[in-house]
């Protein structure tokens, strides 16, 4: 395995241990936390083994630097090396728990040959640089943070009431990572218009958990059991055993990368252009999280009617038949717990989901030769992929595994891009709108700007330009606030 796979690898698995159990402890909070800054994490870990890489290979034209210091080391630093060192220098700084798992992994990769001084020292510099460049960067913390308590305003889950507030300043006051520009959504569609309706029919009927389909109205489609599958499949909700959603297109993207036969310097260009469009991701995603703040569907199916809510405006003594006041979703999955399901911590629009899978398969697309503005089926890879969340291994929130799928995507990364977005409406936490617009069919509209796929598009399209299709650019463009 060459050095890039194997620490994205070791990265990987840093992801899932920070959400998984500690000995001696019963459930920590991570040391990088929610779909945000796990993101920003392998963004830091991937542009420094970027970096690393690029300088002991010394080929300006073909692997540009992400940061111009330090400068190029002595010809014959070994390039394996300045990789592990700068990847261990910021997993260590990132997940200081972890670092007994880091030395290990150091020593495991038993580099041999020479230039091994002079490349880790240069390494362990690209590492120390790419984190104080971002050593600015805000926490996810909530501090200072009042949610609106008007109808159609993000509050929390009210079956999970002390869950609180999922990194409310974080995207606004960061600075991006590659993009040359902080790309704006149009407003969802508001509360009563006839899209909003369309939206909170589907994911009523779609969305609900099992033990209440019954109550359903006829007037409503139920889920399918593939729409469940596909659901789960996605998930990745920040679960022991799992991590976040970065960590599984991540996985995605390696199996890709193997199939392809990518070379070392393929893979140290892949990794750091898709963990860096996911690194704007979380940053361009969250500041319009909580610009629009829409709430969830737990609490737009339980407060529809216009009586409900605590600023409920019109008391009523008849209300609304759409209105279902003990409507509960699918949930995000506990997976390998006994928790129950429930909705994320932050407001719906847009879906975090939908942005990071956009950002990162579109730039798998671009990188595999796609044209920018491509928005149909392809054929850069069509699986079979095994999800974690369904490997046959991993329990559900009442203790049972559940059954190892095998997926196949006949339209290639494109369909993984339009699937994933869905999957978060047949969870019952997001409304289709999060991810895009729909047409008259209810299939994706893409030429509207509203939603996390059109979001990840231009994220993707934005830094794959800006670098020429070989490398992240460092960006310029400062917080928005």
């Amino acid at each position: 395995m060459d050095s890039i796979l194997y620490w994205n690898n070791v990265a990987l698995e840093a992801n899932k241990r920070d959400f998984s159990n500690v000995p001696g402890t019963d459930k920590p909070a991570p040391e990088q936390g929610g779909p945000t800054l796990s993101s920003r994490a392998l963004a830091i870990v991937h542009l420094a083994m970027y970096d690393a890489h690029a300088g002991a290979r010394n080929d300006a034209v073909n692997l540009p630097r992400y940061l111009s210091a330090p400068s190029n080391p002595a010809a014959g630093a070994h390039p394996a090396a300045a990789v592990a060192a700068a990847a261990h220098r910021c997993l260590v700084a990132l997940f200081p728990r972890q670092t007994a798992h880091f030395d290990a992994a150091l020593s495991a990769e038993g580099l041999s040959g020479s230039g091994i001084a002079a490349g880790s020292a240069f390494g362990l510099a690209v590492g120390k640089a790419i984190l104080t460049d971002r050593g600015g960067d805000p926490s996810s913390g909530s501090a200072g943070y009042f949610p609106s308590q008007q109808p159609m305003r993000h509050r929390v889950d009210p079956s999970d009431p002390g869950q609180g507030y999922h990194a409310p300043f974080y995207g606004a006051k960061s600075k991006c990572f590659a993009v040359t520009a902080r790309h704006q959504l149009d407003k969802p569609p508001q509360l009563g218009t006839p899209e909003y309706v369309k939206s909170f029919k589907q994911v009523r009927g779609k969305g609900i958990a099992p033990e209440l389909m019954g109550t359903l109205p006829p007037t409503y489609s139920k889920r399918t059991e593939n729409e469940t599958v596909i659901g789960v499949y996605w998930a990745y909700d920040g679960v022991r055993e799992l991590g976040t959603p970065p960590r599984l297109y991540n996985q995605i993207v390696r199996q890709v990368a193997m199939d392809k036969g990518n070379d070392v310097d393929k893979n140290a260009r892949l990794f750091a252009l898709v963990n860096c469009a996911m690194g704007d991701a979380g940053i361009l995603a969250w500041e319009q999280k909580y610009k629009y703040d829409v709430w969830r569907p737990v609490l737009g199916v339980r407060e529809h009617d216009p009586s409900m809510g605590p600023q409920g405006p019109t008391p009523t003594d008849n209300i609304d038949n759409d209105c279902d006041s003990n409507w509960l979703p699918l949930g995000a999955p506990h997976t390998n717990s006994r928790e129950h399901n429930s909705t994320p911590n932050f407001p719906a629009y847009p879906s975090g989901h939908a942005t990071f899978g956009a950002a990162a398969f579109h730039t798998v697309r671009l990188f595999y030769g796609l044209l920018a503005g491509d928005r149909v089926a392809d054929t850069v890879h069509i699986g079979p992929l095994v999800s974690d969340e369904m490997n046959g291994i991993n329990t559900d929130n009442k203790g049972a595994v559940r059954p190892r799928h095998s997926r196949k995507f006949p339209g290639g990364l494109w369909q993984m891009i339009l699937e994933n977005g869905f999957s978060r409406v047949w969870l019952g936490v997001h409304w289709s709108f999060d991810a895009f617009a729909l047409d008259n069919n209810g299939k994706p509209d893409l030429t509207r700007n509203i939603g996390g796929v059109p979001l990840g598009l231009k994220i993707a399209e934005d830094i794959f330009a800006a670098g020429n299709g070989k490398a992240p650019k460092k960006s310029t463009v400062a917080p928005a606030a």
